[in-house]
């Protein structure tokens, strides 16, 4: 039996949309011991800079670097005190990150919205993920790529994504070439805490591959960057290229400072950067092929590891190594899922909705799905899409918008939210119907995220999908999945897949598809695949999109 100071510890720290979160996990099996949250002082800026107070563009959305330094200032002292554990039994510390979350830095890191010549220039700020003001920039990219007959397009499902990396820096180039000038590294957040805990900086392969355009052990020519803006012909070689680590390696050891506001032992393990989605499939222990783990919060993000490579339309990618060496790892994903349930809870839950869940002791989510969990399938009349944030997978577009269709004077607002939760069911089947019809099967469909604690949302996505969901045993899925990432940088164990039988795994329970259920679901579903392919491909909902832009243009200035 081993004694007390036999039994080792590592941390996984977990960067979400509004918070970040320590774990503190036992190497041997995973046990999850203390975690504590800290949510972002300043949270997302969509609408203003609070540097100006100056009206941001449509579309934007940005984060301060300090906050991420704050969640590990207070988030890892507290799992210490909480623990109780000796500090020196922690051999490692893994992040995962949204992606792609990126901002501009100069050679030693420093994010430029801390210089005072930038501190009033939104574009030297974090873009988050969800910043797809750069679609008309992902839009030249495209179609430049299918021009050329990029070998890579195909590798994401066709086109670039407004949010990743190469869209967002050359709308930098062109909005803010001074901006775009000074920076050393267009670096994703991903891989700039890990230069803030170790001092090196080493860019992950997750991001690189998916966010970063690099297939085949290059990003693209000289030429192709050329043919889209001169001045952005040396963007990989200046700004972005850089040394690449494998998941689960070790990208350092813990610097003094580090170790100094975190209270950690200087000179443990520092894993390579990684992905919140991706992480998480080690902590399903979902490493093999036809297992799709899809982590569903904010938005949702279904990754997979195949033996095979196929074009699948709309995907966000597909990498060797992406989420498991020597396998090739595939994304897809909705750009809006647990924010649309918010976003209508918030604003179109009326007063009386919002006391009587109060009176009930439930939070308004809650209450919304109980009610609607008491009318028969189908007797809303409603069918919506689920593009309240764009489409990020299949057709790769954010400036398509929502819709719901069988409104009358008699629905009620529970009935629109039960809606709403059936487009984001409907939109994962669509996802996996696609990655079915390209050859590349989805076996076993793994939950993880907050939405798994919501029983009503389960159970829908089980009978649209029709077939039964696991839901991984962890509730702080990424975190676990960094910590796993940990244990490996730290050499505990040979490798990601050993690891991850270890210290991972998933419920015994599953929710299980009703039969009655998945008959209406279907006839519902032939509606959503109706909406979704006229609105996806017609235009309406992008000269809509021009005309509120315009006039928000107007206003701002």
């Amino acid at each position: 039996m081993n004694s007390q100071s036999d039994i080792k510890y590592v941390i996984g720290v977990d960067y979400g949309t509004l918070s970040g979160r320590a774990l503190l996990v036992r190497v041997s099996d995973g046990a999850e011991i203390a975690s504590a949250v800290h949510e972002y002082s300043n949270g997302v800026m969509e609408d203003v800079l609070p540097a100006t107070g100056k009206k941001l563009p449509p579309d934007w959305a940005l984060q301060m670097p300090s906050d991420y330094l704050d969640v590990l200032k207070n988030t890892l002292p507290e799992v210490l005190r909480l623990s109780g554990i000796n500090p020196n039994d922690v051999i490692g510390i893994a992040t995962d990150f949204t992606a792609c979350t990126v901002l501009p830095v100069t050679a030693d890191g420093t994010p430029l919205n801390e210089l005072p010549e930038f501190k009033n220039n939104p574009h030297a700020y974090i873009k988050l993920w969800k910043h797809h003001s750069a679609q008309r920039h992902a839009d030249r990219i495209n179609e430049l790529a299918h021009i050329r007959n990029e070998k890579w397009i195909s590798r994401y499902g066709g086109k670039i994504s407004s949010e990743w990396e190469f869209a967002k820096a050359l709308q930098l180039l062109e909005e803010s070439p001074e901006v775009y000038n000074h920076m050393r590294y267009w670096i994703e957040a991903a891989d700039w805490i890990i230069w803030q805990l170790c001092g090196n900086y080493v860019r992950n392969i997750c991001t690189a591959g998916y966010k970063g355009i690099y297939q085949d052990g290059q990003y693209p020519s000289k030429d192709f960057l050329t043919a889209l803006n001169p001045k952005f012909a040396n963007f990989v070689t200046e700004k972005l290229e850089h040394t690449l680590g494998e998941l689960g390696a070790k990208a350092g050891t813990l610097s003094k400072d580090a170790a100094r506001w975190t209270g950690l032992p200087e000179g443990i393990a520092v894993a390579v950067g990684n992905v919140d989605a991706h992480v998480t499939a080690a902590a399903a222990n979902a490493v093999n092929p036809g297992q799709m783990v899809a982590i569903m919060g904010t938005s949702t993000c279904h990754v997979m590891v195949s033996d095979q490579l196929a074009e699948v339309p709309g995907m966000c990618g597909v990498v060797p190594g992406g989420i498991v060496s020597g396998k090739l790892g595939y994304e897809a994903g909705q750009s809006g899922v647990g924010d649309l349930f918010g976003w209508f809870a918030n604003n179109f839950a009326s007063g009386e909705y919002q006391a009587l869940a109060r009176e009930a002791g439930v939070d308004i989510h809650t209450y919304l799905s109980n009610l609607a969990s008491q009318s028969p399938i189908g007797s809303h009349g409603l069918v919506a899409l689920d593009w309240h944030s764009g489409n990020r997978s299949t057709l790769v577009d954010h400036r398509l918008s929502s819709l719901i269709v069988g409104l009358t004077l008699a629905t009620k607002p529970e009935e629109i939210y039960r809606a709403i939760v059936e487009s984001t069911a409907f939109g994962a089947r669509k996802i996996i119907k696609t990655f079915n019809d390209s050859g590349v099967p989805v076996k076993e469909f793994i939950a993880a995220g907050g939405l798994i604690k919501n029983k009503f949302v389960m159970q829908i996505y089980a009978d649209v999908l029709n077939m039964p969901i696991t839901v991984i045993r962890s509730t702080q899925g990424p975190a676990l999945g960094s910590a796993i990432h940990a244990a490996v940088a730290a050499g505990a164990y040979k490798d990601v897949v050993q690891a991850s039988a270890a210290m991972g795994g998933v419920e015994d329970e599953k929710f299980t598809p009703i039969p009655s259920n998945v008959n209406i679901y279907d006839q519902l579903f032939a509606h959503y695949d109706e909406l979704y392919e006229r609105f996806g491909h017609d235009g309406m909902m992008h000269d809509l999109r021009r005309i509120r832009d315009t006039a928000l243009m107007v206003v701002g200035n």
